[in-house]
């Protein structure tokens, strides 16, 4: 088994904040969109909490397919989140996107306080992402819906390899080495399956959801 190499929580320069965001990543976006709008519905006039929003692409995408989205978008790095203001305006989306930078692991917002909650390709970044993972759960309302989408770590080099020639060949060479090293730092899903089952959280709905991803897909019962 490949082992995990750990990269740095948080992007927090300039290069790290710009090479990432030009990155394509349109089609695996506007999948997550999807799917998180196939399993939520429309928005309910409440807010979704975006784990880890990088450049923001997500939530502008999801404020785009649906106008009753609004978005809490939150990262941890600053210059991430200079990228993500530049892009939520140049979307003219700065009304119903909010930009917070926090820790996932830790936010001050009470428990079941968003209609749903999402992140993507977060996961990979933390060194021990129980706390977050248990985070997230705890701020879905009832009858929300949670959605958490990351990398997998493949089984040996030569796979990783293949994976990054696959969906970075045509991007720049800085851009493919942090795919790579992002994989490189990405949990298995029997790993995350352990995790959630450490925490009491249900794990039915964990899947492999395409040959580099894994799905976390749950729903908070509505209350009676």
């Amino acid at each position: 088994m490949l082992p995990r190499v750990l990269e740095p929580e948080a992007m927090d320069t300039p290069a790290e904040a710009s090479n990432y965001d030009a990155m394509d990543h349109s089609v695996v976006n506007a999948q997550f969109v999807a799917d998180f709008r196939a399993a939520h519905g429309s928005c309910r006039r409440g807010e979704i909490l975006d784990m880890g929003t990088g450049p923001a692409r997500i939530p502008v995408a999801l404020c785009q397919a649906d106008p009753l989205a609004r978005v809490l978008a939150i990262d941890l790095a600053d210059h991430m989140l200079k990228v993500a203001h530049a892009n939520i305006q140049a979307a003219g989306l700065s009304r119903r996107i909010r930009l917070v930078r926090g820790d996932a692991k830790h936010l001050a917002q009470p428990d079941g306080a968003f209609e749903g909650v999402v992140s993507n390709t977060l996961i990979h970044h933390i060194p021990h992402p129980g706390p977050a993972l248990a985070e997230m759960a705890r701020l879905v309302a009832p009858g929300g819906t949670l959605l958490v989408r990351d990398l997998a770590r493949p089984t040996d080099l030569a796979t990783l390899t293949e994976l990054v020639k696959t969906y970075a060949g045509a991007e720049s060479p800085a851009a493919q080495a942090l795919f790579h090293a992002s994989l490189h730092a990405a949990l298995t899903i029997d790993e995350v399956r352990s995790l959630l089952n450490g925490l009491g959280l249900a794990f039915d709905s964990l899947t492999m959801t395409s040959d580099r991803h894994w799905t976390w897909l749950w729903r908070r019962p509505k209350e009676r």
